[in-house]
């Protein structure tokens, strides 16, 4: 069981939480303590909320296509606000219209985020991740 703390959200101008509040569950379910922004959550209130609670992770969520608008610029932010090695997830329907994953998740890994998931990814699939890449930050095994 973890005790990592993450912190949770849909950043920009998006509503859509359902999958969020599914993730969520499971990642508490799972032993992390997890810290939601909810809905239309700007990359300022991440990166605020990540150093108040001294998360090990941020977890984005956008599912309205607009990702790709929204999500840039977060892994610097962090970086300005002391968060340097914070774990940077992001997933969703992160752009308009069909487009290669390879391409998508290649943007975002570009933008500095350490996994990018498609719409559909299981919850399961996030904490195996997640907790692979805690223990690899703490130089441990899981």
């Amino acid at each position: 069981m973890s005790t990592a703390t993450l912190v949770t959200g849909v950043i920009g101008a998006d509503i859509h939480n359902i999958g969020l509040r599914i993730l969520e569950t499971a990642l508490e379910d799972a032993g992390f303590k997890v810290v939601s922004l909810g809905i239309l959550a700007t990359p300022d209130e991440f990166v605020r909320a990540a150093v108040e609670v001294s998360a090990d992770a941020i977890l984005v969520s956008s599912l309205n296509g607009h990702g790709e608008l929204e999500c840039p610029g977060l892994r610097g932010k962090c970086q300005e606000g002391g968060l340097e090695g914070i774990i940077l997830y992001v997933g969703g329907n992160l752009v308009v219209g069909k487009q290669p994953w390879e391409d998508v998740q290649g943007r975002f890994l570009a933008m500095g985020y350490d996994r990018v998931y498609p719409a559909g990814t299981t919850p399961r699939q996030v904490i195996l991740d997640l907790t692979n890449d805690l223990a690899a930050r703490k130089g441990t095994t899981p």
